[in-house]
């Protein structure tokens, strides 16, 4: 039996491994899919020393994998999970090309973009959305309505919501356009659509959402479906301003270009106005700085080939992109959100020898 120290639920240790969520390992466990040192396991909770013990799921053997940390730019009319019932775009889709199976670090609205992070690190996950954290997430805002700078002491009060006051903010004006006003807001609550249900109860409702930075870390440059790894500089502040990660990581020797599905033709500048950085606006209005509104929307179709589609739009044309095959998941993956709580300490794991591709990733140069 492991000890105390080493034991890790063997739920989790699936979980971590990239195979399934937390609630479908538990199906593979009852359904008498793993093994444990050639052992059937089927009991739920059944503890096990990853660094040690024989981990199997249909036949193939657990192994360990490293922590990956990505920063993602969401677009509007995306899903922050990685299965949507209804069929949606979902950011699986977006991490095609990640080295491991990542989930989301937290949540955004299905019509909010911004900072999205994503890992396969579950320590870090968790230390970056338990409440006790009061991790601060910045937003701009734009709400229908002429607000003034007294309308703002509210918001940085405290809104009275169904669910009880929200917590002290701080919010800054940023402009008015006619009769919609733009302005910053950093929470430190993560509670359901919160900012707009705090636009509803003050009487501002809000129109345009956009998550500028979370705990610090930002997206800037990257347009709407692009991601990164996040650096060794921001990993540092992470753990010392939040404990987390536990332990600092290099990113991957080729740091990954940003990445992202091609954008479909489509009329630009939804009627938002230029606003420095913040983004926005038909491009004869928008700030030379900015290279895309920051509300910007993927619309749904294949995943992105990974080129580089900057030159094609200074040709007046809109990259195609290639689709990845499905087989990258592997026979025993299911869907799922991925699970919450921290991996052992030690590391990650996955399945070797998945996809019929005996467990070696790609070469291909990120």
């Amino acid at each position: 039996m492991p000890s105390d120290r080493s034991s890790v639920r063997l739920q989790k240790v699936l979980a971590r491994a990239g195979v399934a969520s937390r609630r479908a390992a538990e199906q593979l466990i009852a359904a008498g899919r793993v093994r444990v040192d050639g052992r059937l396991v089927t009991e739920l909770g059944t503890k096990v020393d990853p660094r040690a013990d024989r981990v199997e799921v249909d036949g193939q053997r657990i192994a360990r994998e490293a922590f990956v940390y990505i920063v993602l730019h969401k677009p509007r009319g995306t899903v922050s999970t990685m299965h949507d019932p209804q069929g949606r775009p979902t950011v699986r889709e977006l991490f095609a090309d990640a080295p491991a199976r990542v989930y989301p670090v937290g949540r955004l609205d299905f019509n909010t973009s911004g900072v999205l992070l994503a890992t396969n690190d579950g320590d870090f996950a968790e230390g970056l959305t338990h409440p006790r954290r009061s991790v601060p997430k910045t937003y701009v805002v734009k709400v229908q309505g002429a607000l003034q700078p007294a309308d703002l002491d509210a918001w940085r009060r405290g809104v009275r919501l169904d669910d009880g006051p929200t917590r002290p903010a701080r919010a800054k004006l940023l402009r008015h356009e006619g009769d919609k006003t733009w302005f910053e807001l950093t929470i430190t609550e993560g509670r359901n659509q919160q900012v707009r249900r705090m636009g509803e109860a003050t009487g501002f409702r809000v129109m345009r959402l956009a998550r500028t930075a979370f705990a610090g870390v930002r997206s800037e440059g990257m347009r709407p479906g692009e991601w990164r790894y996040l650096t060794t500089e921001e990993l540092a502040r992470l753990k010392k301003d939040y404990g987390v990660p536990r332990r600092v990581v290099s990113p991957p020797q080729e740091p990954a270009k940003p990445r992202a599905r091609p954008r479909p033709d489509r009329p630009r500048g939804e009627g938002a106005a230029s606003l420095g950085r913040y983004g926005g606006g038909a491009p004869a209005r928008r700030d030379p700085d900015v290279a895309d509104d920051w509300g910007g929307r993927l619309t749904r179709g294949s995943s992105h080939g990974g080129r580089d589609h900057r030159n094609d739009r200074r040709d007046g044309r809109e990259g195609s992109g290639t689709g990845r095959g499905g087989g990258r998941w592997g026979a025993v993956r299911t869907t799922g959100t991925g699970g919450g709580v921290g991996a052992d300490e030690g590391g990650d794991y996955r399945v070797s020898g998945r996809g019929g591709r005996g467990g070696q990733r790609s070469s291909r140069k990120r």
